[in-house]
């Protein structure tokens, strides 16, 4: 298990773990980093009308093991046992936190991150049912605005996300927001 201090000092500086296919743990801090500006975050239309339609609840840490571990069921995952393992005592400590869409008493989709300041590093997410992990991440915003943070650190960009308003910004600029929102005394919950 990676020391929770450990990894929260790696958010600090802006650097992530991630499995390899080996099942060894690397730590990056890309030249290119992809966040979600809260301010213009936007839902796809489907989605949009899903939110409007309340088609789920959208809770806040009631299965954060449950979150990560459906997150590392893919083909291909960074998340090993060792990663969940690591997660799941920094969810302990009061750090990791799953926003969760659950339909019908049913978890539908959801997310995890890791909560510093007035940062939020999204981890991954996943979803059953159709939207899901879009909720999820609609409440992740709706939270975070109002608990006033003012970044969210995807780590990547990539197309899924780009449908959310997500931008990539260079290394230095992506430490200078760091900083900002290291310095700011915030709680997640």
């Amino acid at each position: 298990m990676i020391p929770a201090e450990l990894l929260l000092q790696g958010y600090r500086l802006g650097i992530f773990p991630m499995a390899m296919e080996d099942d060894s743990v690397e730590w990056f801090s890309p030249e290119r980093r992809g966040i979600i500006p809260l301010e213009t975050f936007h839902l796809p239309h489907a989605a949009k009308r899903s939110w409007a339609r309340k088609s789920f609840e959208v809770k806040i840490d009631t299965a954060f093991s449950e979150v990560i571990r459906a997150c590392a069921r893919r083909d291909e995952t960074w998340i090993n046992h060792e990663i969940v393992a690591s997660y799941e005592n920094l969810h302990s400590l009061g750090h990791a936190h799953s926003v969760e869409a659950w339909q019908k008493g049913k978890l539908a989709g959801g997310l995890y991150g890791v909560a510093i300041g007035g940062a939020f590093f999204g981890e991954s997410m996943f979803h059953r049912v159709t939207d899901a992990s879009k909720m999820a991440l609609a409440g992740l915003v709706e939270q975070l605005k109002r608990q006033q943070f003012i970044l969210l650190d995807t780590q990547w960009l990539t197309s899924h996300l780009l449908q959310f308003g997500a931008i990539e910004i260079s290394r230095a600029k992506y430490l200078e927001l760091l900083e900002r929102a290291l310095n700011l005394e915030r709680s997640f919950l």
